[in-house]
């Protein structure tokens, strides 16, 4: 679909449709990531998701077929505008909750990882977990307001309110990567200096893993582990692909959304309030 509003000279780019992600003609190039390599060690502490998996590609369309009731838009260029507008507004609403979901397993993989480390009950880590919990439900209230304040359209359909959409993008882009960065605070480095799964279950220095890396009694070394590549996975491996990039440049950048925010504010409406309870007669 169309990334940006477009003139009559850009017709033929004018268009918007759907159709499987195996059709004939459709090529996709997986984009590497970081530590991406130690996936293939085998094991399952180091591959991320292992479920679910997730990787971003550049899709490439090759005469690929569309049949007509998968067509949207199709060289009416003087809707690409309006189309783009709704488009980023609701996947900027969407940010108030996929986000934050990411942001609950990260909080409490966190909260893990302190108990693991033996420090649960310091002031500074509790007050920390406090600042992420704050910050994450912030951006869930940017969500629900946003879909709340919602109107209907003549088809139907609802729009959510684009200018708190906006708003809730912009915070996304800042929140988690405060987020992540008291999460890195509260792990440690061995966050990323541990050794791979291959190598605690070496023969040979597995049992120094073993040793010199395990964490509070009563928590294995591996599962001291899972929890801190669950941490460098979220901030800075594969999944934070999807959370901290993601985060500052899906459904647009952040200059993208501070030009809605300038749009959508009514800054008229705002003058005249205050020129009212001023008294100032135009």
């Amino acid at each position: 679909m169309p990334t940006v509003a477009m003139g009559p000279d850009d017709k033929e780019f004018a268009v918007s449709f759907a159709v499987p992600t195996d059709a004939a003609g459709i090529t996709m190039i997986i984009g590497r990531q970081s530590c991406d390599t130690r996936k293939l060690e085998g094991g399952q502490i180091d591959v991320g998701n292992s479920e679910f998996g997730g990787v971003e590609a550049l899709v490439v369309f090759d005469d690929v077929f569309v049949p007509n009731d998968r067509i949207f838009l199709d060289g009416e260029y003087e809707f690409a505008g309006v189309l783009v507008e709704r488009f980023a507004g609701y996947h900027r609403q969407s940010y108030g909750g996929c986000k934050v979901g990411v942001g609950d397993v990260l909080i409490g993989a966190t909260a893990l990882a302190a108990d693991y480390n033996g420090v649960p009950k310091a002031s500074h880590i509790k007050d920390k977990l406090i600042e992420m919990t704050h910050l994450n439900e912030t951006l869930y209230c940017c969500g629900i307001a946003c879909s709340a304040e919602g109107t209907p359209t003549e088809s139907g359909n609802y729009i959510i309110d684009l200018l708190l959409a906006n708003v809730c993008k912009q915070n996304v882009t800042r929140f988690p990567y405060e987020i992540a960065r008291l999460a890195e605070d509260i792990a440690g480095g061995l966050m990323v200096t541990a050794p791979s799964e291959k190598d605690l279950n070496d023969p040979v220095i597995g049992g120094y893993v073993e040793k010199y890396l395990k964490g509070v009694e009563g928590v294995s070394t591996e599962n001291r582990l899972r929890i801190l590549r669950l941490i460098e996975n979220l901030t800075l491996g594969t999944a934070a692909v999807g959370y901290r990039t993601e985060s500052l440049h899906g459904a647009g950048s952040p200059q993208a959304q501070r030009i809605m925010i300038s749009r959508q504010g009514n800054i008229g409406r705002k003058k005249a309030l205050a020129k009212a309870i001023a008294k100032i007669e135009d």
